[in-house]
């Protein structure tokens, strides 16, 4: 979910900005780091959730940047309470692995967006992530915070694919960034077990994610939910998320298609990023390829639609109504790229009827 681009985003002239977390060295450097923007204004710090509450009540910030590993109240309890409270775009900055499970609850309870903590607090590292946050505090200040739907539970009485056997389509790619997370638990527990077609996905995630993600994303679904390993067959009835770290392509063996990981290219915003997938998938499949782009920072996925729609595939947006950060899907419609948009809500009929 990490993003490097200049692309728009709705956000106030100043971001007025609260800084949550116990290391009074961390809340000196992460100060710092945001001061380097002319456009975003620290007002305040505090040391932990308990505290954080009080002072977002008096300071009424634009966007909160928390810690997860606090005293007397941590990050995750702290965004439940705020959000219950009064919905502030929180950036949860955090160290990776520890962690894991604690990002994604507070991602589930209504952060945007997260940073990974360098572990190693040496003042040149974290000062290297300083573009990256601001990058992600001002698109926070612009997201829809009541926009975010609750995880669909996986039910048996989703109405089946059935009925799409002469379908223009054999692969659905997912592009998704911002806000993806929770999109992504609300959209593909709708597939049917009986999904004709496979389904690959790049959600913009730092390494140590994607995996605990795929297996928390499966256990909502009908669809068998993975990261895909080096040469596996894609098969339709599974949704493939891609590896962070690693970009997502496709290699035809024999008559059936494997997947391939790889770092390369290097010259990349993100890795993976949606528009090596979406090209790679244009090349192998042809006409053949639906690729959706959904919430999130950043132009990733535009350059990417425009192979798929010069192959003859067709291309989906997310509505802006829907979309915490309403910057991936606007790229593509600028681009005149897109064949259709729909809301989160009704995403999914929609892909059915264009299968």
């Amino acid at each position: 979910m990490s993003d490097g681009s200049t692309a728009p985003v709705r956000v106030a002239s100043i971001v007025r900005v609260l800084i949550v977390d116990d290391s009074a060295y961390v809340r000196k450097m992460v100060t710092q780091m945001l001061s380097r923007s002319p456009f975003v204004d620290v007002i305040g710090t505090a040391r932990d959730g308990k505290e954080a509450l009080e002072m977002t009540a008096l300071l009424k910030p634009d966007v909160i940047t928390c810690d997860l590993n606090m005293p007397e109240m941590d990050g995750v309890a702290f965004v439940r309470e705020q959000m219950a409270k009064r919905p502030v775009p929180i950036v949860i900055i955090s160290v990776a692995n520890p962690s894991g499970e604690e990002v994604l609850a507070a991602l589930e309870a209504g952060a945007v967006d997260f940073l990974q903590k360098p572990t190693a607090l040496a003042t040149d590292r974290l000062l290297d992530v300083a573009d990256e946050l601001i990058a992600k505090v001002k698109a926070a200040a612009g997201a829809q915070l009541w926009r975010v739907p609750p995880a669909v539970v996986r039910t048996a009485d989703k109405a089946p694919a059935s009925g799409v056997s002469a379908r223009l389509t054999d692969i659905l790619l997912i592009g998704i960034s911002t806000g993806g997370p929770q999109a992504l638990k609300s959209l593909i527990p709708q597939l049917p077990a009986d999904f004709p077609i496979p389904v690959a996905m790049v959600l913009h995630m730092p390494v140590g994610y994607t995996e605990l993600y795929a297996k928390k994303l499966d256990e909502l679904s009908n669809v068998h939910v993975k990261e895909p390993f080096e040469g596996e067959v894609i098969a339709a009835g599974t949704a493939y998320l891609a590896p962070a770290g690693r970009h997502l392509s496709f290699r035809r063996s024999g008559a059936k298609v494997v997947a391939h990981l790889d770092v390369r290219p290097l010259d990349t915003p993100h890795r993976p990023a949606v528009d090596v997938m979406f090209q790679s998938a244009a090349d192998i499949y042809g006409a053949r390829v639906m690729g959706v782009v959904m919430t999130g920072m950043g132009a990733d996925g535009r350059d990417g639609a425009g192979w798929i729609k010069a192959r003859g595939g067709q291309i989906i947006t997310e509505a802006e109504q829907s979309c915490v950060v309403y910057g991936m899907p606007r790229s593509v419609v600028e681009a005149g790229l897109s064949d259709a948009t729909a809301s989160l809500e009704n995403m999914f009929k929609v892909i059915l009827d264009r299968l």
